[in-house]
C-alpha cells in the first residue's frame, strides 16, 4: 500500500513538470557596457532600459533587440535625447560573438534652457481728475456781453 501512495505522489509531482520548457537553458541577454558623457559634466543620464547615472560614467545595460535611448537632464539646461543602436556581430569559428553600442561614448551637448520670461506689472489705472474743477467750470457765469442798442 505504502508503495502505490508513493508512485502516486511521485507522479503527481512529475505532472506539475508539464509546463517545463527549454527557454529556461537560454542564456540572459549579455551586458553592454555604455559610456555616457556631457558637456557640461554632471548631467543625469537615464536609459531607456532603466539604469542610469550622472556624467561622466559608465554602465552596464542587457542588450536589447532593438536600440534604446539616452536622455540627459541637469538643471537649468535643456534635456537632450540621443538615439543608441545595438550591433551584434555572431563571431565565427575564430572569434567569439560580440555586442557593440553606436555611437560609442554616448556624447550630448546640453544648451542652457531660455530665461523665464520676465512678468511685467500692470499697469494702474490713471484717477480721474477732482470733480471741483469740473463743477467750478460748470457753475461759472457768462461773461457779461454789452448791450447794443
Amino acid at each position: 500500500m505504502h508503495r502505490v501512495i508513493a508512485i502516486a505522489v511521485a507522479g503527481a509531482s512529475l505532472a506539475g513538470c508539464s509546463s517545463f520548457s527549454l527557454d529556461s537553458f537560454k542564456s540572459a541577454p549579455p551586458l553592454v557596457k555604455v559610456a555616457l558623457e556631457s558637456e557640461p559634466p554632471g548631467a543625469d543620464a537615464t536609459t531607456s532600459l532603466g539604469p542610469g547615472c550622472k556624467t561622466p560614467c559608465a554602465i552596464d545595460v542587457p542588450a536589447p533587440d532593438a536600440g534604446f535611448s539616452v536622455t540627459f537632464a541637469m538643471a537649468r539646461f535643456q534635456p537632450v535625447t540621443i538615439p543608441v543602436q545595438v550591433i551584434r556581430n555572431p563571431g565565427d569559428y575564430t572569434s567569439p560573438p560580440t555586442t557593440i553600442t553606436d555611437p560609442s561614448p554616448v556624447f550630448a551637448e546640453l544648451q542652457p534652457a531660455a530665461p523665464p520670461a520676465k512678468v511685467r506689472k500692470p499697469m494702474r489705472p490713471k484717477k480721474p481728475k477732482p470733480a471741483k474743477a469740473a463743477a467750478a467750470s460748470a457753475v461759472a457765469p457768462a461773461p457779461a456781453q454789452p448791450a447794443t442798442r
